[in-house]
């Protein structure tokens, strides 16, 4: 057996019990992939190491990490209001929502239809304050289409655009937010409420992202660098830390919230500093809905990714922080 052996064990048992229907498993260090394997099928459609899955929330890291490419260039700032990038936000409010507050879900913009049958925009106008900028924390996807319009006022150009090169420049090409690119479909959908097919037509920045392992891997060893600290062709050194400070901590937690015990929110990333159940406290990353997950370890020197495609897989018995712990002790010298 491997290293990662007991990771590989835990993606497929998952598949053969029928918890998942398939499992794409990645694990890098900074000396390259680890391993790449692939398990299941959806239908007839054998999974391959190769293939697109919807990303969900795994989305969110990249549209920040672009985001803080901007600010890097000063073209952005971490205290820009929104409003700067979208007339007619806030008027309604008191308080003033800055980037800071949309990258760790401290807005208070409230989290509606994901689908948005109405247009993220203006749901994003039209939403009103659960609370005052950063004075508790809730979860907010639409809270990305904020984050989307400041970069595309920073850039001048279409935001996607921004996040092409962002993780073009990185090796990651094939992260896309174009369904067209033959993604594994989703499974369970009707069972949470979602309308999957409308969500597509968004090109949601905080959940319609579509990407392969090797892409996420190749974000992950960018984020590494030979020392935990990133090799810059994604973001400054200074920048990866940033987005590793703890920006919420203290603030009470309004509900529903996705998320576990000891998670804070950094720039973007979750922060798993205090989970009790895991081995190591240096990871961040994300997971999705659809069940994929992104994280990097710099301690440790490691980073993976699982793609997968049924809801909330939680329901059915998967406990991912079962495959962090094997991913970290895996990772030997």
């Amino acid at each position: 057996m491997s290293n990662h052996g007991y990771a590989v064990d835990w993606a497929r048992t998952h598949v053969e019990a029928g918890r998942l229907p398939t499992a794409v498993l990645g694990i890098a260090t900074a000396d390259g992939v680890q391993e790449l394997v692939a398990f299941g099928a959806s239908g007839q459609r054998s999974a391959a190491v190769d293939d697109y899955f919807p990303l969900f929330s795994v989305t969110k890291p990249v549209v920040a990490m672009t985001a803080l490419r901007a600010v890097e260039r000063g073209r952005l700032s971490l205290t820009d209001p929104l409003s700067n990038a979208v007339p007619g936000f806030g008027a309604n409010r008191s308080d003033v929502v800055e980037l800071r507050h949309l990258l760790s879900h401290s807005s208070g913009i409230s989290d509606p239809n994901i689908a948005s049958p109405a247009g993220l925009r203006a749901d994003l106008i039209g939403t009103g304050a659960e609370f005052g900028a950063g004075q508790a924390v809730r979860y907010s996807s639409l809270a990305f289409e904020g984050i989307a319009a400041m970069i595309e006022q920073a850039d001048a150009r279409p935001w996607q655009q921004s996040v092409a090169e962002l993780v073009a420049d990185a090796g990651a090409a094939g992260f896309t937010f174009d369904a067209g690119c033959d993604p594994h479909p989703i499974y369970g959908a009707d069972d949470v409420g979602l309308d999957y097919e409308g969500m597509q037509r968004l090109q949601h920045p905080g959940a319609g992202g579509y990407a392969r392992a090797e892409d996420l891997l190749a974000l992950g060893r960018s984020l590494l660098g030979e020392d935990g600290r990133g090799d810059g062709a994604l973001l400054h050194p200074a920048t990866v830390a940033a987005m590793q400070r703890p920006r919420t901590l203290g603030l009470p937690v309004m509900t529903p919230a996705p998320g576990a015990p000891g998670e804070a929110w950094g720039l973007g990333v979750r922060l798993r500093r205090d989970a009790p159940s895991l081995l190591a406290a240096d990871g961040y990353g994300h997971r999705g809905w659809g069940s994929c997950e992104f994280w990097v370890y710099p301690e440790q020197g490691v980073c993976f990714t699982l793609l997968t495609n049924v809801m909330e897989a939680g329901r059915f018995g998967v406990d991912p922080d079962r495959l962090h712990n094997a991913v970290v002790a895996g990772n030997r010298p």
